[in-house]
């Protein structure tokens, strides 16, 4: 038996080097891309008419606070702001005739009905982009405000050598306290992987609060038609069914950023994670193989490296978690500091344990059925 230990000590040891490579694959493959983008300059750009859409259900008092940011944004060529008053019981369609009045560029559109058998917002968002007057389609959502008044102008610049899609970046507003620093820390790390993922050539989501693309996108490639029956999914796998590695760019520019009001409880927090992780068993193959891989390492890592200390390889253990953690907090810092949440970063170390414990908080996403409401 004695014989058997050492055997099973350097075994141990080899899971947690292969789990190793595995993360600083991904670190040094994809997320160095985002760690040490230049998001290019234009000296000329002509600047293209804009449909900005907002599908507003029971959202007055968000409209009330967030529309203005919208609104007053610093874009000379022609735009529009398309309001879908999807079907509201409060003052939403009120509030919008108020701003209708001081603002001609204001293109609203009432609902009274429900759509049958399309779930979520997928009804509500096709009626905007199919009112839409121009070709460059600017979504966000009422609970968000843009950055700054250079938003649209940011977003519309990144459409350069037949690019089709922009992914864009939506932060959530800096608060005090723990749970808002777990949910800008997650956001952070969704971004991380979309965003790499993009610049690598294999974009595969985007997110609701800050995404553009050209309508004949949506129109050639009939909507959300494949995905109708699945309730939310209007961003992340209209997305992941459209965009390639030829007709998507980004754009990080702090002046394009979005900022949302994040969750106020933890319950609140984990509903919302769970409406979106029940949407991920949709991507294509390559995507839940690699963001699975991704993940599965990530929640192995800590384990395997306590395994390979019990069985007395720590020094070779401690070598490789020195190696991977140094590699993560370059491109973690980096990272950071492109989608402005810097604050983040002396943090890292918790960020990296805390992701073992929400990995086992989110598995049960994986199981459960979607939220047939958006809202």
């Amino acid at each position: 038996m004695s014989d058997l230990v050492p055997w099973l000590g350097w075994g141990a040891f080899g899971f947690f080097a292969l789990i190793t490579c595995i993360q600083l694959f991904y670190y040094l493959y994809f997320f160095r891309k985002l760690a040490f983008y230049k998001q290019p300059e234009f000296v000329e750009h002509q600047q293209q008419p804009v449909s900005v859409i907002i599908c507003a259900r029971d959202e007055a008092g968000n409209l009330v606070k967030n529309l203005p940011g919208v609104l007053f944004q610093d874009y000379p060529a022609t735009h529009e702001v398309i309001l879908v008053n999807d079907n509201s019981t409060d003052e939403t369609k009120y509030v919008i005739e108020e701003f209708k009045k001081s603002f001609k560029q204001i293109n609203p559109i009432d609902l009274s009905q429900e759509a049958k058998l399309i779930t979520g917002k997928k009804f509500p968002l096709s009626m905007g982009i199919k009112s839409a007057k121009h070709e460059t389609i600017l979504l966000t959502d009422a609970d968000c405000v843009p950055a700054t008044e250079f938003w649209i102008q940011k977003m519309q610049s990144a459409y350069y050598e037949g690019k089709e899609i922009v992914l864009g970046y939506g932060a959530y507003h800096k608060k005090k306290g723990l749970l808002n620093k777990l949910i800008r820390f997650e956001t952070f790390l969704s971004a991380l992987q979309y965003l790499s993922f993009a610049l690598q050539g294999l974009p595969y989501m985007g997110v609701g609060r800050n995404l553009s693309y050209k309508r004949d996108v949506f129109i050639r490639n009939k909507g959300f038609s494949k995905i109708n029956m699945i309730p939310g999914g209007d961003d992340d796998l209209f997305i992941n069914q459209v965009a390639h590695a030829d007709n998507t760019a980004i754009m990080i520019d702090h002046e394009a950023h979005t900022w949302s009001e994040p969750k106020k409880t933890w319950s609140a927090w984990m509903q919302q994670k769970y409406r979106h992780y029940t949407t991920s068993k949709y991507y294509k193959p390559i995507h839940k193989f690699l963001l699975g891989l991704f993940s599965s390492s990530q929640f192995l890592f800590y384990p395997a490296m306590a395994v390979a200390i019990i069985f007395h390889i720590w020094w070779w253990a401690l070598i490789a978690f020195g190696v991977r953690m140094f590699v993560q907090a370059i491109i973690w810092y980096h990272a950071m500091k492109k989608l402005n949440e810097s604050d983040l970063w002396p943090w890292f170390l918790f960020f990296d344990i805390w992701q073992f414990f929400y990995s086992l908080l989110m598995f049960p996403a994986l199981l459960k059925q979607p939220k047939k409401t958006w809202n």
